[in-house]
């Protein structure tokens, strides 16, 4: 059994106790953002996420390190791991919702998004296949809705576990339609095996949607909680 904590969070206020926590590099990246909201996203996403890493170190938050460094490009945009631990994490975030996913040193991609943007054919077009599109055929517009923003989070979930992002293609994973449980069914890109992949459904509240992804064979089992806990 894998174990997958989530921890949702809302935006946190731009105060020196927050902003302390950031290093040089992603103080850059912090005052790159133009818009406020941006900024106070970005910020809650790292907070977030040195916090839990701390707990799960025994340290405090202020020192965890994070190495984030982009396969590709070596710019410190990819994925935050701190070296030498024996977890991974996967931080996401839309509207009010920040979202970070943890496992015990299992390869885990999270995403959550605010489900008020139009669904409109072009975007289920850019987005789904053909199978998948053919499951929206007979829905209500709400049902319609709510399964492409399940596609949707699915397969970036799946995506940001592989750390390939958006260079796999949407259309080319194929996930399990309305009414079944979350699955990736087939994929015509070998960086994602259905046999070694698990998806889970999550609750970051009304007007979301949000999945978490694992690449292992074993069952999922995820915790969901709140930060700061109520």
């Amino acid at each position: 059994m894998i174990e997958c904590a989530v921890w949702w969070a809302v935006p946190l206020p731009d105060e020196p106790e927050y902003l302390t926590l950031l290093d040089d590099a992603e103080r850059g990246r912090y005052r790159a953002y133009r818009r406020e909201i941006d900024r106070q996203r970005f910020l809650t996403g790292r907070v977030l996420a040195k916090t839990v890493a701390g707990d799960l170190l025994g340290r405090a938050a202020a020192d965890v390190t994070f190495d984030a460094a982009c396969d590709d490009c070596g710019k410190p945009h990819g994925r935050p791991r701190v070296p030498g631990a024996a977890f991974e994490l996967s931080i996401s975030h839309s509207g009010e919702r920040i979202g970070v996913a943890v496992t015990s040193g299992v390869p885990v991609g999270l995403d959550v998004e605010t489900t008020s943007r139009r669904v409109d054919d072009a975007l289920i077009g850019y987005a789904l296949n053909e199978t998948e599109r053919a499951t929206l055929a007979d829905l209500t517009e709400p049902d319609r809705v709510a399964a492409f923003f399940r596609f949707w989070t699915g397969k970036e979930a799946l995506m940001k576990a592989t750390g390939r992002g958006l260079r796999i293609p949407l259309r080319s994973l194929t996930l399990a339609g309305p009414g079944d449980p979350p699955q990736l069914v087939a994929s015509a890109d070998p960086a994602l095996d259905p046999a070694r992949t698990r998806l889970a459904d999550l609750d970051p509240g009304e007007g979301y949607r949000a999945a978490v992804a694992v690449l292992a064979e074993q069952e999922l089992r995820v915790t969901e909680r709140w930060w700061p806990a109520p």
